[in-house]
């Protein structure tokens, strides 16, 4: 059993105990301190490996992945189911922890009460379709798989960016934030797209889609000030 230690403030009434108090403890922080909203899809996207890992990976991407061919066809859907399913537990794990780190500032912007959650949520499917949409640019019609929730996490990090530039505001397109993570984060792409999959854990060869990390960035800088207004933030 733990006791606490008070003493009779001048007042009367109980003083709160004081770091050189023997008694004193400090409050505990949380282990995770994010938003729920970052904290939901986080877990969402680690629960949504879990059922997917008990399927084959080429049924799965089959009939849940997007390709420009298929969004030609119609199947507009695959925009967003794509963002669900990922190649391997390193694959799911790496984004869950992109969206964690990144999605925090994002979903504070937004505010914690249902309509601020929704804002965030659509906000992130919104850049991680657009992000699709840039890998389609580049490979129009081609049956080339994308899968896997880095470039929704893109545009997450990219209105980051720009909020650390506006201290907690939408900040200037080209603040010191904007092009510092922009510029590392295009050096990074840069590498993965002539490396391929070979720096990635369990990747086993496979292309990276780094036309849709980048357009994404670029989707969540563009984004996050017309998504504020929307929403009543500034």
């Amino acid at each position: 059993m733990i006791s606490a230690h008070f003493e009779v403030s001048a007042q009367g009434g109980p003083r709160p105990p004081e770091p050189d108090d023997p008694g004193f403890r400090p409050t505990p922080e949380p282990l995770v301190n994010a938003p729920w909203p970052v904290v939901a899809l986080t877990l969402g996207i680690v629960a949504a490996y879990a059922v997917q890992s008990r399927f084959p990976i080429g049924v799965v991407a089959d009939l849940l992945a997007f390709s420009p061919s298929l969004m030609l066809q119609g199947h507009l859907e695959r925009l967003f189911t794509s963002q669900f399913i990922h190649g391997n537990w390193a694959h799911a794990l790496m984004n869950a922890a992109f969206i964690l780190a990144f999605g925090a500032p994002v979903a504070r912007f937004f505010g914690p009460r249902l309509g601020g959650a929704l804002d965030f949520f659509l906000f992130y499917l919104t850049c991680g379709a657009l992000a699709c949409l840039g890998f389609a640019a580049l490979h129009w019609g081609q049956e080339a798989a994308l899968l896997g929730a880095s470039g929704a996490a893109s545009g997450l990090m990219g209105a980051a960016a720009r909020l650390i530039g506006g201290q907690g505001r939408v900040g200037p397109v080209f603040s010191r934030a904007v092009t510092g993570m922009g510029l590392g984060w295009l050096i990074v792409n840069v590498i993965m797209a002539f490396a391929g999959g070979l720096l990635l854990p369990g990747a086993e060869g496979a292309s990276v889609g780094w036309e849709a990390h980048l357009a994404g960035f670029a989707v969540g800088v563009l984004l996050i000030g017309p998504f504020g207004r929307l929403a009543g933030r500034r």
